[in-house]
């Protein structure tokens, strides 16, 4: 039965006998329902005393004995290079990484006021189709050659992969948030974080690297894991198509958070399919949001680039 509360507590019991008392000290240890002990080391003190006596009362007094940490079991502290991993993966995708995301809303403007998007559902379900089947997909595609080519110190397939990523856009528009987001994120990464070899690799492109090229070009020099940069530039794609429709439809921001949620799996399905397709792969499935991003050019009234 649950005690009512945590304490350390002292037992006492009187033992009476008539040849030999045995007096034994204990640990009680009394713990409250529900709370949580990282790590407890209990001490255990067991004394045994025998007399020869007649009738004699004897009190025996256990007392609780408690060592914590407050690390939990199987913790550890990032590696050093983990740590700059991660923390470089957060500054570059992160919204306040200066490349002008904010600017741009992959065609979701006119879908918008077209009527296919009108709450957080319908939001879901056009992005969910976007990333598994047509421009997130294929830039993360992109993103994982472009990576492996860097790595491996392939210029002449970094090339090819660059012509290939800046010709597979739909519209002009398209073209132009990929191509100067790409060009931004080069910038910044040369200025703040940059790396051995980094513009000779960058000098190889005939073509300026397109954003998702680019990302995977500057975490490859700088030696950032290709899964978790697949992830996290995904979850970064994704936030913003969020960002743009929550001040499109409007969407509240719990509305907006439960999209993200709801996108989870569609994210690191997506990144694992993409780590695992080659160039023949690429493909876009998703007519409807091609369009949008076509007709936004001609928009009467736009608040985003694209």
């Amino acid at each position: 039965m649950p005690m009512p509360a945590t304490r350390m507590g002292t037992m006492t019991m009187r033992i009476t006998t008539t040849a030999i008392i045995t007096t034994i000290t204990v640990t009680t240890i009394m713990i409250m329902p529900r709370m949580i002990m990282p790590r407890m080391i209990m001490a255990t003190v067991t004394t045994i005393t025998t007399m020869s006596t007649a009738t004699t009362p004897t009190i025996t007094t256990a007392t609780s004995m408690l060592m914590t940490t407050n690390e939990p079991v199987g913790a550890r502290a990032l590696a050093e290079g983990e740590a700059a991993a991660l923390y470089r993966l957060m500054t570059w995708l992160s919204p306040a990484f200066p490349v002008g995301g904010f600017s741009y809303s992959s065609g979701l403007e006119w879908a918008v006021e077209a009527g296919d998007i009108t709450d957080a559902a319908s939001l879901a379900d056009w992005l969910d189709a976007m990333l598994a089947e047509g421009s997130g997909f294929c830039d993360a595609t992109f993103l994982v050659h472009a990576y492996r080519a860097a790595e491996a110190g392939e210029t002449t397939a970094l090339n090819e992969i660059a012509e290939l990523a800046a010709a597979f856009v739909p519209s002009r528009e398209r073209q132009l948030e990929t191509a100067s987001q790409g060009r931004a994120f080069i910038d910044i990464a040369r200025a703040a974080w940059n790396a051995d070899g980094l513009d000779a690799v960058i000098a190889a492109c005939s073509t300026p690297p397109v954003y998702p090229v680019a990302v995977g070009v500057v975490a490859a020099q700088h030696a950032v894991p290709l899964a978790p940069t697949l992830h996290a530039f995904l979850h970064a794609l994704v936030s913003n198509w969020i960002s743009a429709a929550s001040r499109l439809i409007p969407l509240g921001q719990s509305d907006s958070q439960r999209v993200l949620a709801r996108l989870e799996a569609a994210v690191a399905a997506t990144a694992n399919r993409a780590l695992n397709a080659a160039l023949d792969d690429l493909g876009s499935a998703t007519f409807r949001a091609d369009l949008a991003s076509l007709r936004h050019e001609a928009q009467y009234t736009r608040l985003f680039r694209s």
